[in-house]
């Protein structure tokens, strides 16, 4: 057995413990309402910000639209349960595809644009998603898609978020991932070196948006609604903040900022308005003191606390 697969199933275990210990929390009401609903939300947010790292951080094009395949995923998971009676399972399924295909056909002429053109072109993209929707009265139009079953639970949501991680892990660790951090390096020395620059960067696209459109259903599915004011610029810009806050090209930093980011935006419910201030504040202390995020593009893994702890031991040796 070969030591990343080792390394895969030791992380599986830790999952696996983790999700016994919330749902043991959960089961017996030491985890009350208020709690449940933000872990809900922050396991939401990590699959946000991971699917939108691997555009963003790993493939270095800078999309600002993610708030709309959240959308196309939220309204099409409703309406496969609430209008066509299908199983929550084929909603997720339904919501990933039709927000995947969304960012295919999209991507292929947009993402032929770079910097700041590509970053218009996905808001206008994600607004004029939002907008659209807001004008089909079959889904609530103005008024929101009601009446929407809560299926998502701790379990559904845990491990969406437990597969969306290891996907996007092994993608990049694939070879198809390395072209894709091959393009963020340098895009003309790739394109040089025979990787299909176009290619990789809508597969990047695809698979981003197809797990906001996963992430866009469990949302759906567990607040009754899905209302296009969730699904503005502001979500987008949440979603940003978490990826440039944890750091471009790192998962666990993604993962990190999404859970701290949800903790203040809980910590600051009471206050709704100053929950932006401290956004931008928390950004420009970021900008000046660590541009690159809380962990630039390194990951969070065992192998640092072993180094960190080894190298505790050999200071307190020394110092003996």
């Amino acid at each position: 057995m070969s030591d990343k697969v080792k390394r895969d199933l030791i992380a599986l275990g830790g999952c696996l413990a983790l999700y016994l210990l919330g749902q043991s929390l959960i089961a017996t009401d030491v985890i009350g309402p208020f709690w449940q609903l933000n872990i809900v939300l922050i396991c939401i947010n990590i699959m946000l910000g991971v699917s939108l790292n691997l555009i963003n951080g790993f493939t270095g094009q800078f999309s600002i639209g993610h708030a709309g395949f959240m959308a196309v995923g939220a309204y099409l998971g409703a309406v496969l349960t609430v209008k066509l009676h299908l199983p929550f399972i084929v909603a997720i399924m339904g919501g990933a595809a039709a927000a995947g295909f969304l960012g295919f056909v999209i991507g292929l002429p947009t993402l032929r644009l770079s910097g700041d053109y590509l970053a218009i072109a996905t808001l206008g993209l994600g607004e004029i998603i939002r907008i659209t929707i807001l004008n089909i009265p079959y889904v609530g139009g103005a008024s929101g898609f009601m009446g929407i079953p809560r299926l998502t639970t701790f379990t559904w949501v845990f491990w969406m978020m437990i597969f969306t991680i290891f996907f996007v892990k092994n993608f990049i660790n694939s070879s198809h991932g390395r072209a894709c951090m091959a393009i963020r390096e340098n895009e003309i020395a790739a394109e040089a070196m025979g990787v299909d620059t176009t290619k990789y960067k809508v597969m990047a696209f695809t698979i981003g948006a197809a797990f906001a459109g996963v992430a866009g259903a469990m949302f759906s599915h567990y607040f009754y609604i899905a209302h296009p004011a969730s699904f503005t610029f502001m979500k987008s810009f949440d979603i940003l903040t978490i990826v440039v806050l944890g750091g471009l090209g790192s998962i666990t930093g993604s993962i990190t900022a999404a859970i701290l980011l949800t903790f203040v935006s809980a910590a600051l419910a009471s206050y709704p308005e100053w929950r932006m201030i401290a956004y931008a504040l928390m950004l420009i202390i970021l900008m000046l003191y660590r541009p690159q995020g809380l962990f630039g593009n390194k990951e969070l893994s065992l192998a640092i606390f072993g180094r960190l702890w080894g190298g505790k031991n050999r200071d307190t040796a020394k110092g003996n």
